[in-house]
Formats: structure tokens, C-alpha cells, sequence
């Protein structure tokens, strides 16, 4: 049995009066919030592949659909290739990796003012070893997987600059 208590450390502090505030942070898309103002409020531009399509669709399901007017325009430009990592003794490719980058800009749609840009990049894998059907079925994914990646990066660097705007 562990000698630290959390529950009796926490009735003890309150009971002496220690104060356990927050640490001053607040949530982004809360009421007041420096990125609420990106929710349902940002048009990714259309998306012309398969990969670009992946890309918009996580970035819409983190910043919402604009459903009345948007305020701001999100430009994206993805850049993809594979390359092999791992052979066999026969000289033959079982793992390839799939390294992307985007370069976006989100720009006021009123003034055509570039509010922030910039570029993120990852990588992810997937086995070639299987049949056909599973090493497809594998590209596919890691594709996915990567779109979720670099969007996920957009969107944390799109919320760090409305922040620094904000301050």
C-alpha cells in the first residue's frame, strides 16, 4: 500500500485553507476564448484529391462548417511521397513510409489579410507484406492517418496564433 494519498493530501489542503486554483489558463473555444472565433468560421478551400479531400474533412470536423457566412479562408497545399525502409534479404520493400507536408495560410476573407501561415510535416508506415488487397487496404490507412496528423498539427498552430493575436 503506497503512503501517498491524493484524497488525504486534497481534505488536508482544503482543511487548512490552501488555496488549489487553476493555474490561470483557459480554453480555447471557451465563451471567451482567443480561438473561438475560428469555430464554424473558417472555409477550407475545395479539396482536388483523395488526400487533400482527408485533409479538409479532418480539418472541418475541428473547426466546424460555416453555416451562415465565413470569415476567414484556409488555403492548403500537401506535398506527399513514400520511400522504402525496410527489405527483405531478397531485396524486396516490406515497409515503406509516407511523409507529407502542408503549407496552409488562413487569410480574412473581407480584408484578403494573411492572419497566419505556415508548414507542418510527419510521417507515418505500413507493412507491404501482406496480399495485395491488405497492402492496399494498409497505404490507405496510413494515408488517413497522416491527414489526421498534419491536421491536428494546422489546427494547433492556427489556435497559437489566434492566442498570440490575442495577447
Amino acid at each position: 500500500m503506497s503512503s501517498y494519498n491524493r484524497r488525504l493530501f486534497l481534505l488536508s489542503a482544503a482543511a487548512l485553507g490552501v488555496p488549489l486554483s487553476g493555474c490561470g489558463f483557459e480554453p480555447v473555444y471557451g465563451p471567451n476564448g482567443a480561438a473561438s472565433g475560428l469555430l464554424n468560421k473558417v472555409l477550407v478551400d475545395e479539396p482536388k484529391a483523395r488526400e487533400s479531400f482527408l485533409l479538409v474533412r479532418e480539418l472541418e470536423d475541428r473547426l466546424g462548417r460555416p453555416t451562415a457566412g465565413a470569415d476567414y479562408g484556409l488555403s492548403l497545399a500537401l506535398q506527399l511521397n513514400e520511400r522504402s525502409i525496410g527489405r527483405t534479404v531478397a531485396q524486396v520493400t516490406n515497409r515503406f513510409d509516407v511523409i507529407g507536408s502542408a503549407t496552409y495560410a488562413l487569410r480574412d476573407l473581407d480584408t484578403k489579410e494573411v492572419r497566419s501561415s505556415g508548414k507542418v510535416s510527419s510521417f507515418t508506415s505500413y507493412s507491404a507484406s501482406g496480399s495485395t488487397v491488405s497492402e492496399l487496404a494498409a497505404q490507405q490507412d496510413a494515408y488517413e492517418r497522416l491527414m489526421v496528423i498534419l491536421a491536428d498539427r494546422i489546427v494547433v498552430e492556427l489556435q497559437a496564433a489566434e492566442v498570440a493575436r490575442a495577447s
